[in-house]
């Protein structure tokens, strides 16, 4: 009986409004008509709202908590500057009202014009100057015009007069973790092998510095294997060509047989609609001679998850060598939060440097290889620390004895510190 009124008494209100929507003035309570078209907008009939209100607004311009709402629909809509033009004619016929500073100072922001939402804020804190809510947006908008420390300053003048503000906490702490540039991070890999082979230990220390042009990672990587150490020095960049594209580069050395001589890298990524992302790069290897690894990537985000496929493509003298991997990702709260499982088939230097040199000098690169890796990763409650933890398998034969394989068994354990 309820929901049959409801349907009547939309029914009513609709023919009135195309009634009188027709009509050169308004003649009704407005009022009722107001309350009308506010259920209307709740309701999704925002357009047919908007129309009873600006047909109200044309008798009772100055009545303005009407056209204080007919702002706010506009906003929601997307339509910023209508929402910005009927928010001023409020403000300057009465700038004690609170609520509508706030909903202005919204419009600004979701418009993504930062300065004049800090504007507005500054000069809405002369009317309201400890009001919660308006500082909060003030940080905001000071933080989307590329001040985070004034953002900062004014949190915590915020949490000062109330420590217990929940939204206030929460953007600090957001904020801080943004603000959070450099970071530096340790790793430690073991393999176990299941022939006579001594376990292979791999440890790499990190640091990252995040910059307006990109991030930059400087490696140290230190290996032990065969009974032997050897380092390599590595740096990974990631500059940001424009909006949507990005380039990944890469440069290591090492004077140990253990690693390459000397490493390159070079890969373009490209955002694509429908959350589509491809890539297309290049690795060189130099040992005794050079080894050039083709390879590109296809992801894809929907929803938490996240897929992508990795082929490589190794030329050598007995023809080309293709391997792949197709990698899945599970995300919790943030790109540090997720479970990863990659699975992959075939053999690629870039992947497998166990015994490299001894693949280069015989010139072969078509090994068979099949892996299959799980890694999970977490941050503490501020997010400050980053851990990791994986474990893989592989399949693979020897390098130096075709067609006999052996099992390789993976632990690896990271950690990562992000600071200021």
């Amino acid at each position: 009986m309820k929901f049959l009124t409801q349907i009547v008494f939309v029914c009513i209100v609709t023919m009135h409004f195309q009634g009188f929507s027709q009509e050169k003035e308004f003649n009704g309570d407005p009022d009722i008509t107001f309350e009308a078209a506010r259920k209307l907008a709740f309701d999704g009939n925002r357009k047919q709202a908007q129309d009873s209100l600006i047909m109200l607004l044309k008798k009772y311009p100055n009545y303005l908590d009407i056209r204080d709402f007919l702002a706010s629909t506009y906003s929601w809509d997307g339509n910023y500057e209508g929402a910005r033009k009927e928010f001023k004619y409020v403000l300057q016929n009465d700038s004690d009202r609170q609520t509508t500073w706030v909903a202005a100072i919204n419009n600004e922001l979701w418009a993504e014009v930062p300065f004049s939402a800090l504007k507005m804020s500054e000069e809405a804190i002369t009317y309201f100057p400890n009001n919660e809510e308006i500082l909060l947006l003030k940080a905001r908008a000071e933080a989307n015009s590329k001040n985070p420390n004034e953002a900062l300053i004014t949190l915590d003048a915020l949490l000062v007069s109330n420590p217990n503000n929940q939204k206030a906490i929460e953007y600090k702490e957001s904020l801080t973790q943004k603000l959070r540039f450099n970071s530096i991070g340790i790793n430690y890999n073991i393999d176990l092998y299941s022939e006579v082979f001594d376990p292979m230990q791999y440890y790499t220390l990190n640091y990252s510095r995040a910059t307006k042009f990109g991030s930059i990672i400087a490696k140290v990587n230190f290996n032990r294997r065969f009974q032997d150490n050897g380092f390599q020095f590595e740096v990974d960049m990631y500059p940001r060509i424009m909006k949507g594209l990005y380039a990944y580069l890469n440069f290591g050395f090492s004077d140990s047989y253990l690693f390459p001589k000397f490493r390159f890298g070079a890969e373009l990524y490209k955002s694509l609609p429908h959350s589509f992302e491809a890539s297309l790069g290049i690795r060189t290897l130099k040992y005794s001679s050079t080894t050039n690894i083709f390879t590109g990537s296809v992801g894809w985000y929907t929803g938490n998850s996240y897929f992508s496929l990795r082929p490589y493509v190794t030329p050598g003298d007995d023809g080309s060598s293709i391997s792949g991997t197709l990698t899945y990702r599970l995300y919790r709260s943030d790109a540090d939060n997720y479970f990863g499982i990659s699975a992959g088939m075939g053999y690629s230097p870039d992947e497998y440097e166990q015994f490299n040199e001894g693949v280069i000098e015989n010139e072969r690169v078509n090994f068979e290889s099949q892996k299959l890796k799980f890694g999970y990763y977490f941050t503490s409650e501020n997010n400050q620390n980053a851990w990791g933890a994986q474990a893989g398998i592989t399949h693979q034969e020897i390098t130096f004895d075709q067609g006999n394989f052996f099992w390789i068994y993976s632990l690896g354990v990271s950690w990562e510190l992000k600071f200021k």
